[in-house]
């Protein structure tokens, strides 16, 4: 069953702000979700961007007295401390002493026993509105897993800095992964609060989960957004959230997005100095690239941190590194086609055809897409 509470800040939400109004995130807007809370017993799904008026969301509840059970734990940990795929652990905030259960480890879900007692289930994560970002994956079955036990999900809704534009394929059920589960494109355009009653109303997950969405004040997805935490160790800053689209691709090739720099997802590479003419040589970085790709060794390539216009997603590094690869059979790896969502791309690249005749053949797909995403907006 899909709620929406707070049915009068929809007018709000509706409307048509003007830059000089504030952008508040549903977190801020404690007075919608804390009312519903009290005397109750609450799950987080949170991370170090859940914060709410300068306080994580967690030490909020605290200070209201809300009885929180347990924390799930998304991809970089509850603190977002944790390295792009690495292992997340079960373990104990040291701050509240509350328990955390990894939904990044041996299980991607909250199973039944650690749901039980629970009247609630928080969701709170900030998203890059990129499909192969994996907190929306996480969001899937923390639904799905919340729909079998009759837990209600409480959305707190937050912005998408590339909630502006939609665009690249849409993914192919025999790609479906972790990075990438539903039939959406690479940019869908969403917010956390539209996608999950996305999820609910076209029945991708089959348990029938009761969600109800708080909705941020103020936020049309015409606007700009820079986020005011950084939302994985290595998206630092507003110019690798919004090139990370199309170079998170080059995680299904041999060449390096500058994981190990301090420009992270700005930068691309090979050790070839025939690449181009800017380097960079990866280390290892605590807590945000522990053995990155070519390690110790110099990368050739590009410099991208201060591209113009960024919001966009483009294929044409991948297209032009493809070109001067030496080793073309060995570019890509297995990874791509989860990435892309389509083992198309991946051959197109191949047969050496343009962008623009790439971009042709998802378009139909595409605008089926659009169509269905109006159905779920929150937001103009």
């Amino acid at each position: 069953m899909l709620k929406l509470l707070a049915i009068l800040f929809i007018s709000l939400s509706l409307s048509t702000p003007s830059f000089s109004q504030e952008v508040t995130p549903a977190a801020d807007q404690t007075e919608l979700f804390l009312p519903l809370l009290k005397g109750k017993t609450v799950a987080c799904v949170v991370n170090q961007t859940s914060i709410s008026n300068g306080m994580h969301l967690v030490d909020r509840l605290n200070a209201e007295g809300i009885n929180i059970k347990i924390i799930f734990a998304p991809e970089h940990g509850f603190r977002g401390e944790a390295d792009a795929g690495e292992k997340v652990n079960n373990e104990t905030d040291k701050k509240t002493g509350i328990p955390i259960f990894s939904l990044y480890g041996k299980t991607k879900s909250p199973t039944p026993e650690s749901l039980t007692g629970v009247d609630y289930v928080i969701f709170d994560i900030q998203d890059v509105g990129a499909r192969f970002y994996t907190y929306i994956s996480t969001l899937h079955h923390v639904m799905e897993a919340c729909g079998k036990q009759k837990v209600p999900v409480l959305v707190l809704d937050r912005p998408n800095p590339n909630g502006m534009y939609m665009d690249g394929p849409v993914l192919e059920k025999e790609f479906s992964s972790f990075v990438g589960i539903h039939p959406i494109p690479i940019v869908h355009g969403n917010t956390i609060g539209e996608l999950a009653q996305m999820i609910c109303g076209e029945k991708w997950v089959s348990s029938n989960p009761n969600i109800i969405v708080f909705p941020c004040k103020n936020y049309t997805h015409q606007q700009k957004y820079i986020l005011p935490i950084k939302p994985s160790p290595n998206l630092p800053n507003e110019t690798s959230i919004a090139l990370y689209a199309s170079l998170c691709l080059f995680e299904g090739t041999n060449i390096s997005v500058a994981r190990g720099t301090d420009f992270p997802f700005q930068a691309i590479g090979y050790p070839d100095s025939s690449m181009g003419k800017f380097s960079f040589c990866p280390r290892s970085i605590q807590n945000a690239a522990k053995n990155p790709l070519y390690e110790g060794q110099d990368c050739f390539g590009l410099d991208l941190r201060n591209t113009q216009n960024s919001y966009q997603f483009t294929l044409s590094y991948l297209i032009e590194f493809y070109k001067k690869s030496k080793n073309k059979d060995k570019y890509f790896n297995a990874f791509f086609d989860k990435l892309a969502g389509t083992g198309s791309l991946k051959k197109q690249i191949i047969a050496g055809l343009s962008e623009d005749e790439i971009r042709l053949t998802w378009q139909e797909n595409l605008e089926k897409y659009k169509k269905i995403r109006v159905k779920y907006l929150l937001y103009p």
